[in-house]
């Protein structure tokens, strides 16, 4: 069941809902376009918040201006300073004296800024998809081109943000996924929102960021990779980490790999091994795909198969679908009879 919601107030008087999951140290998640009561219903984010908070206090809030938060906001409002008292609240609201912070996309110029200037309060930082410069995050064509859709129609960019997210087979997810960014705010103030994001620059403060930074990124993305590398240097903990997969999205591929990553880089384990997948074959199955084929051909359903390979159900099924359509499979059995007639068993 998801949390209940509680609420705090800023110290320029905005009330901000906020919920709380798990025991342990506690791991604050930064906002987005952000519907926390909605968010609990989307599968691969129910299975990552549950996963998180299995071993830590998990965070989540709804930023001014979203979710169940104060929606009569002034849109002057809705910069930096606006975002870190916010934050503020939430913390001195549950009475926490220190915190990680995760931030993702245009929420790692927040976290690095509360870093540095409460460096007393911020135990880790876990960083993804972002830059000191949101800008610099925000300049891909693909990235604009979605932004443009927000004030011409909302729907069609709820549902297109939602599946660039996840994929276009994510199925439930997907359409839950939809439904939590079309609920999240109005046009108006996402749009201010991500106009107030994108003039965000906390360079100058990377030097006082002296709390161990981990800086996620995946390979696939040359330009993000890049932009990951600088912040991990510029950061004076900070640390690099490639973590494999060829989404967008950090929790939605691999959902226990990341989750394992963050979890032990917060509590100072040490990383874990991944299972490496196999190589890509000729046929143009990918190294994983053709491992889910195979565990299909053994008979295994979605949820043994994703323990197996220690990925989400979610992403089990994502996997299904590319190979179903690769192949030309109407099914499972469709599968099957294709993978014994190549040997893949």
């Amino acid at each position: 069941m998801e949390p209940a919601l509680n609420y705090a107030r800023t110290s320029d008087g905005v009330t901000i809902a906020y919920a709380a999951a798990g025991d342990g140290p506690a791991l604050v998640w930064l906002p987005s376009l952000s519907n926390v009561e909605a968010q609990w219903q989307v599968p691969v984010l129910r299975d990552t918040y549950q996963r998180l908070a299995a071993s830590l206090r998990l965070v989540l809030f709804d930023g001014r201006g979203t979710g169940r938060s104060q929606r009569d906001v002034d849109p002057a409002d809705l910069g930096l300073d606006g975002q870190l008292r916010d934050l503020d609240a939430v913390i001195g609201h549950m009475g926490l004296d220190r915190v990680a912070i995760i931030g993702l996309y245009h929420g790692v110029a927040p976290a690095i800024a509360y870093a540095a200037r409460h460096p007393g309060r911020v135990s880790h930082l876990v960083l993804f998809g972002g830059s000191a410069r949101t800008q610099d995050a925000m300049s891909a064509p693909q990235t604009q081109a979605l932004l443009s859709l927000m004030e011409r129609d909302w729907d069609l960019f709820a549902d297109t943000a939602a599946h660039a997210w996840t994929g276009w087979d994510a199925g439930e997810s997907a359409r839950r996924l939809a439904d939590v960014f079309r609920t999240s705010s109005t046009p108006a103030v996402a749009r201010a929102t991500f106009e107030a994001a994108a003039s965000i620059d906390v360079t100058d403060e990377l030097p006082k960021v002296r709390t161990p930074a981990l800086v996620l990124h995946r390979p696939a993305d040359r330009q993000s990779s890049d932009t990951a590398r600088h912040l991990a240097e510029a950061l004076p903990a900070g640390r690099l980490m490639t973590i494999p997969g060829m989404t967008p999205a950090l929790f939605l591929e691999d959902t226990a790999g990341d989750v394992d990553v963050v979890v032990r880089f917060l509590t100072d384990a040490p990383p874990a091994p991944r299972r490496e997948p196999a190589p890509a074959r000729a046929d143009g199955l990918t190294g994983r795909e053709t491992e889910v084929l195979r565990l299909l051909a053994g008979g295994d359903s979605n949820a043994e198969i994703a323990a197996a390979l220690g990925v989400s159900v979610h992403t089990v099924e994502r996997h299904a679908a590319n190979l179903y359509r690769k192949i030309g499979a109407r099914g499972r059995a469709d599968a099957i009879a294709w993978a014994f007639r190549r040997g893949i068993t």
